[in-house]
């Protein structure tokens, strides 16, 4: 059956929803939802990134807003599909950027706004400590827990995570994260999303109040997603497929040796026992089968 609504992991959905002039209520409403309250935002301006370089990995699996609030402090917003080595230092090199471009031409002091990287991650980083957590708010910190600058924060969110039912939802950043999660699976508005602001996200994610273009545009899109997907778990099943191979071998080549080590060790046995009965004195058996003497003895 055909979805209703888009899906919000592929770059046309995610930029239908928050990154466009007529949907930039959703993204500062979901963005209020995982900030403190002390950095909330009244007021968005979507910015040009074409001074930012392009993603070196492309940007099939990486989609990203750029924005600033009525504060002037800078947004990176990003959904992500895919793990990718590196990730963390990546992020660290693109929130540069917001940073350095704060420098005016002359004499400056340095003072700068805040830059937020916001990611919505669909995959797990490989670290067992992070997998534990869905919600990760990182700042600079010293060696015993205190800020050392505000002026730079992550935002990481890790959707495979994130399993609560609709029975479950406690607030409204449980709702949006709820939302996001199931969109494209939705085939009406659940009771629990009928508020203005989700009625205003639903009708901006129907796929049948678009047009032609904006059908087309979705569809080469969704192309593009379930290719990255199909890759993804090609790759996972050839390396599940690899790895219970080399275990097998690991096994054989583990009992082989342990087969060996046993033979060996019944023959120093077997060898130290006829030595004894002969009379021959222990410390020569001990250096004959390179047992001890005590080992020798108990025989």
């Amino acid at each position: 059956m055909e979805a209703k609504f888009i899906n919000p992991y592929t770059d046309f959905g995610f930029k239908k929803l928050f990154g466009e002039e007529a949907s930039k209520d959703l993204l500062i409403d979901f963005l209020n939802t995982i900030l403190p309250a002390s950095d909330r935002i009244k007021e968005l301006q979507l910015t040009n990134p074409e001074n930012l370089p392009e993603y070196p990995d492309g940007r099939r699996a990486v989609f990203d807003i750029h924005c600033r609030n009525e504060r002037g402090e800078a947004f990176i917003v990003e959904m992500q599909k895919a793990y990718q080595h590196y990730f963390k230092d990546r992020a660290l090199f693109y929130s540069t950027f917001p940073l350095q471009q704060q420098a005016p031409q002359g004499e400056w002091d340095f003072q700068l706004k805040k830059v937020y990287f916001v990611a919505v991650l669909d995959f797990l980083y490989d670290e067992a400590e992070e997998r534990q957590k869905f919600s990760r708010h990182i700042h600079l910190k010293d060696q015993d827990g205190e800020l050392f600058s505000d002026k730079l924060e992550f935002i990481f969110l890790q959707m495979p995570l994130f399993n609560k039912a609709e029975n479950e939802l406690a607030n409204h950043k449980d709702k949006w994260l709820y939302f996001l999660k199931n969109l494209v699976r939705f085939e009406d508005i659940p009771a629990v999303l009928r508020e203005p602001i989700f009625t205003l996200a639903f009708a901006t994610a129907d796929l049948a109040a678009m047009n032609p273009r904006e059908r087309d545009a979705y569809a080469a899109s969704l192309k593009i997603y379930r290719d990255n997907v199909n890759v993804i778990d090609s790759a996972y099943q050839k390396g599940v497929a690899q790895g219970i191979e080399q275990g097998i071998e690991q096994v054989i080549e583990q009992g082989i040796e342990q087969g060996i080590e046993q033979g060996e060790i019944k023959q120093q046995l077997a060898i130290a026992k006829k030595s004894k009965a002969a009379g021959i004195a222990p410390t020569l058996i001990a250096q004959i089968t390179g047992l001890t003497e005590s080992e020798i003895a108990a025989l």
